[in-house]
């Protein structure tokens, strides 16, 4: 519990350093000027209706009566209140709109370090529900929980004040029940609604799952004959939100009833008190009529916490998650050094494993790379050479050893490709392109010739994960971005997997044209991939079993064992020179 409560107050901490207090604390002091305005207007209002009647029975009184001024204060306070009521809302949200973007820019660089993409990769929908809903949940905690507490207890003392004025006990009494009985209604909702808001909540992360892998996959779902399944699934999952969803407007309901005996309840003691006091003569009507309705008014800002309570435990539940990504100090990644110079990469007894796995992915490998040279990574599929690249990238870190490498760009064996234009996917790999170099990237491709022919040419729309491009023309637009990133070593796995014979052979050439003067380190069992290499090295298990220099008869017999992809003689000529 201590702890649970250290990691909230660390989490506010955070919240509040993240937007001027002068905003956190400014929305707060108009939102309670806002509601003490509105007391005041319609307490003054009574007040004044109360007492210009009373003046108009008496034709002495009536001359005498000063109407002015109290209808110049109403006016006052109309003003005052509608200004309030508009400048609190640019505030607040003002100050609740840059916390949530200042937190969302935090979790993606929580999110940065080695490992990230792979995180990311494995369970998509939970980092995107802490990314969307996680977030969005924590303006509940200024905006429906902060400021209406901050305006309720300035309403509960604005009320204690102006009874207090006429009997101090009565003031007294009155300030404490609205504090004690509006507060105890908005915990007692908050703490009988928590379980079905976290139930709401995991179901709607469930929903939101679900829902992907139905889109995503439904061609999948439906040759295997399990699309009804999973229809039958979401439908489950929406009728939990729908369940989780009725039991909150029920509780939210019964708070309503609640609040609303209470403020009857409230106006009822008042009542009988004003008229104790009129009645003894400490009060005129006017007076009285001023009290009721300043108590009739103090009850609504405590009804404003109903939203806040309801959502309280979503809120919370958001708070354990985010914590511990946005309490903690980003920690500089130091995985990966630079090497001495000539050298591109150095890896000394270097063992790692992916997380939540007991086994080693690579166990005591040692190696040095010069600057400049051509190196293949061979061997069978899962043998360990993409988790030897994303150690030397420093994506995966090294669990025991030391790693130095030269700043690499990485072309995965997956395309990674966005919903957005072909330009805007180029300048990932250079923001500061110019149109001339990103056609020149895209001519070193083989892909100018099809931009082209696109009606909108650099400004074509990619649908999600590349869509609308071939598993060809993907492939280039990745080569295209590789080739605009300026590192000085490249980093290829499998780079022509998945390709027909015709297209790898074209961007094998492309690769071949523009990769003087960088270093090549290319993870792959195909032969047509690591002929040309300087240097093979044969990975099994994990371990680094073989180190073949070009010339040698290792090399051979390792080229030997690879797949024998290259299908034509033209293909093995045009290999010799990758």
């Amino acid at each position: 519990m201590k702890r649970t409560r250290t990691s909230l107050g660390a989490m506010l901490a955070a919240l509040a350093a993240m937007a001027p207090r002068r905003l956190w604390l400014g929305g707060m002091a108009l939102a309670c000027l806002t509601v003490l305005m509105g007391m005041a207007l319609l307490g003054l209002s009574g007040w004044f209706i109360a007492a210009t009647g009373l003046a108009g029975l008496v034709p002495a009184t009536a001359l005498v009566f000063d109407v002015f001024m109290p209808s110049a204060g109403i006016r006052l306070l109309a003003l005052g209140r509608t200004a309030a009521r508009y400048g609190e809302r640019l505030v607040t949200h003002d100050a609740t709109l840059a916390v949530l973007a200042a937190l969302r820019e935090r979790l993606f660089r929580s999110w940065a370090p080695a490992g990230a993409a792979s995180q990311l990769r494995l369970r998509p929908a939970r980092w995107l529900q802490r990314l969307t809903g996680d977030v969005d949940a924590l303006d509940s905690l200024y905006l429906r929980l902060a400021v209406p507490l901050v305006s309720a207890c300035g309403a509960a003392l604005l009320a204690a004040v102006v009874l207090g004025a006429m009997h101090w006990q009565l003031g007294l009494l009155l300030g404490l029940w609205l504090l004690l009985v509006g507060t105890c209604i908005a915990v007692a909702l908050a703490r009988r609604a928590r379980r079905p808001a976290l139930r709401r909540a995991a179901a709607l992360e469930r929903l939101r799952s679900q829902a992907v892998d139905l889109v995503a996959g439904q061609t999948d779902l439906l040759m295997a004959g399990r699309l009804p399944a999973q229809c039958a699934r979401l439908a489950a999952t929406e009728a939990c939100v729908a369940q989780a969803d009725r039991q909150l407007n029920r509780l939210e309901a019964h708070s309503t009833a609640a609040y609303g005996v209470v403020s009857t309840l409230t106006v009822v003691g008042v009542l009988l008190a004003v008229g104790w006091l009129a009645e003894r003569g400490v009060i005129g009507a006017p007076g009285a009529a001023l009290a009721l309705l300043v108590a009739l008014a103090a009850m609504e800002p405590f009804a404003a916490l109903r939203r806040g309570a309801v959502e309280a435990g979503r809120t919370w539940l958001s708070i354990q998650r985010l914590a511990p990504q946005v309490v903690q100090a980003p920690v500089a990644d130091t995985a990966v050094h630079l090497p001495p110079p000539g050298v591109a990469a150095v890896l000394e007894q270097v063992s790692a494993r992916h997380q939540g796995s007991p086994r080693w992915a690579l166990e005591a490998v040692s190696l040095q790379i010069p600057a400049g040279t051509q190196v293949a990574v061979v061997g069978a599929s899962g043998a360990g050479k993409s988790t030897l690249l994303s150690v030397i990238a420093g994506e995966l870190p090294a669990t025991q050893g030391h790693v130095a490498a030269q700043p690499g760009t990485w072309l995965t064996q997956r395309t990674e490709l966005f919903q957005d234009s072909l330009r805007d996917n180029l300048l990932l790999a250079c923001p500061g392109a110019s149109d001339e170099r990103l056609w020149q990237a895209l001519e070193d491709a083989g892909l100018a010739s099809d931009v082209r022919a696109m009606a909108q040419g650099l400004e074509s729309r990619l649908g999600e994960g590349g869509l609308g491009l071939s598993g060809g023309q993907a492939r280039r637009l990745a080569l295209a971005r590789l080739l605009l990133h300026p590192a000085p070593c490249w980093l290829l796995d499998e780079p022509s997997e998945g390709l027909d014979a015709a297209t790898a052979r074209d961007v094998l050439a492309c690769l071949q044209r523009q990769m003087k003067g960088h270093t090549v380190i290319v993870a792959t069992h195909l032969r047509r991939e690591a002929e040309s290499a300087d240097r093979l090295l044969w990975v099994e298990g994990g371990r680094l079993l073989g180190d073949a220099r070009r010339g040698t008869a290792d090399f051979y017999k390792l080229l030997a064992r690879l797949r024998d992809d290259a299908a034509t003689p033209a293909a093995h000529a045009m290999a010799k020179g990758f």
